[in-house]
């Protein structure tokens, strides 16, 4: 049994091995770093052939990926069949947050509040803040108004795969908990004649999550804020490393102690990060007030533009889905595994939760930070031409930051790091049960260690393989979970119904007022 203790003692030997390495990775043009970039171009080649054909095609620049197709047709039929559980369930989503039916009995290892904090960790993160950028780079403003349209649909899907997750989650001899999509998937498929499917399905998407946490929630966040990082630090454009060993030793510190620890880490700054994003948002939208209602008139017009015809619609389209589902995970399957740890005997009642989840991620940040974009007209200035062909949407940001006050890329640059450093922790909690699922908790100590290594290989791969290939792994989740929800939609949508007759006859505000006393 490998301690804490000896854990790091092995990141700590890891890192000095990191150390003693830092030249070779630091080479020029055929050194190592270049080959390991050379690596993830040809995985991402193979990847994209299996996962991203196109099933429509309009014309030869516009074509519809099966992927995204799969995500948005999942959203919004879940949408329906949920009755629009986003709308008429909303209010109760803050009041169960804000902990007013939290019993503290419950089995389960954290709060509502935890749960969705440490899930909103992995979201609100660099797609906030990098992967809006490059959306409007590659789409323009109008990829904004199909984002919120994502995310919108997305908080059905949201509800939909947590609230699986609380309902066929396992908790462990030692109060543990195994829980998201590869246990619906295995159990739930199980129980209606589909067992040999699930255990396929489970075993991919265990696989690509593995992948997704590697690279969306790891290598991408250390190769975007990095590019953030050297906009504000010069220095680290000429030791790129020095930042991977950095963040690699502070994710190697917290990753120890698991989801209780992650839980305490993420309550606290997900909020804080947030909320000093929001306002620096807030302080450039301010300085250019005048200009708001032209600039909604862009994103509006340019979502329906008639110039671009319907190739053009479904191109803008698909940027703004893409970059959506890789911001908040809605049909991805990830948060379910987060949710299913909350403490609760309603599975319903997490879902109803995670449906925040896309609000505050889509709607909220992304919006606000493609209202930055547009307004400061960085994504299309043929002085951050270099940045948008780079894909360095999170330096590219900053550029935004900048033109208001010189100080300002300052703040996001903490932001940024902020951002990432609780994408990172979470996603390591991800990929950690995945690994769980598929080699034994006695193996988890393995991912750990390959997951710090990650943290360090993000800062010496480029970010438009990187980002290539978190797509591919994000969105490749979908393919067996979404499967998973239309197999398994009729559970939740009976346990909902249920849920939602007691909520109007106030059994759960008396439960309340019995725990008060």
């Amino acid at each position: 049994m490998l301690t804490s203790k000896r854990f790091s003692l092995l990141v700590a030997a890891l890192i000095a091995a990191l150390i003693w390495s830092a030249p070779i990775f630091a080479a020029d043009d055929g050194g190592f770093g270049a080959t390991i970039d050379n690596w993830f171009s040809i995985l991402v080649g193979y990847i994209a052939q299996l996962l991203f054909f196109d099933v429509l095609f309009f014309d030869d620049a516009h074509t519809m990926p099966f992927a995204v197709a799969w995500l948005v047709v999942g959203a919004v039929y879940f949408t329906f069949r949920m009755g629009f559980i986003n709308i008429r369930a909303f209010r109760h989503a803050i009041h169960c947050v804000r902990g007013r039916y939290d019993n503290p009995n419950d089995q389960g290892e954290t709060t509502h509040f935890q749960a969705l904090s440490t899930a909103l960790s992995a979201t609100v993160g660099l797609g906030n803040i990098a992967g809006v950028a490059i959306a409007i780079s590659i789409g323009g403003p109008g990829a904004t108004f199909w984002m919120i349209v994502a995310g919108f649909f997305g908080m059905s899907a949201k509800f939909t795969e947590c609230t699986l997750g609380q309902m066929y989650r396992e908790i462990r001899p030692d109060g543990h908990v195994m829980g998201g999509a590869m246990e619906y998937l295995s159990r739930g498929l199980a129980e209606v004649g589909w067992a040999r499917l699930g255990k396929v399905l489970a075993v991919v998407f265990s696989l690509m999550c593995i992948g997704g946490s590697l690279g969306a929630g790891n290598a991408f966040q250390v190769s975007q804020s990095l590019s953030a990082v050297q906009q504000s630090f010069p220095i680290m454009q000429d030791y790129p490393w020095l930042y991977g060993l950095i963040m690699a030793t502070l994710v190697g510190i917290v990753i120890i102690g698991g989801i209780t620890r992650i839980a305490k880490i993420t309550q606290a700054i997900v909020p804080a990060m947030c909320g000093i994003y929001v306002l620096a948002c807030l302080w450039v939208i301010l300085n250019h007030a005048a200009q708001v209602p032209a600039v909604f008139g862009q994103i509006v017009s340019g979502a329906f533009s008639p110039e671009a015809g319907l190739g053009g619609l479904i191109g803008v389209l698909v940027v703004g889905f893409q970059r959506a589902a890789f911001s908040n995970e809605a049909g991805i399957g990830s948060a379910a595994i987060a949710h299913s740890t909350a403490k609760t005997k309603y599975p319903v009642r997490e879902g109803v939760v995670a449906t925040l989840e896309p609000f505050i991620d889509t709607i909220v940040v992304c919006t606000m930070t493609a209202l930055v974009i547009v307004i400061t007209g960085v994504y299309n200035s043929p002085e951050t031409a270099e940045l948008v062909a780079n894909k360095q949407g999170a330096a590219l940001t900053g550029e935004a930051f900048r033109t208001v006050i010189d100080w300002f890329p300052i703040v996001l640059t903490i932001s940024v790091v902020l951002f990432a450093y609780s994408t990172m922790i979470s996603w390591s909690y991800y990929g950690e049960r995945c690994w769980s699922y598929l080699f034994g908790d006695q193996s988890a100590i393995a991912f750990r260690i390959f997951f710090v290594i990650f943290v360090f290989l993000g800062s010496v791969t480029s970010a438009s393989n990187v980002l290539d290939f978190s797509d591919l792994m994000i969105l490749g989740m979908a393919l067996p979970n979404i499967l998973g929800l239309y197999l398994l939609q009729s559970k939740v949508r009976f346990s909902l119904d249920e849920y939602m007759e007691k909520l109007r006859h106030g059994d759960f505000e008396r439960e309340a007022e019995q725990l008060k006393k």
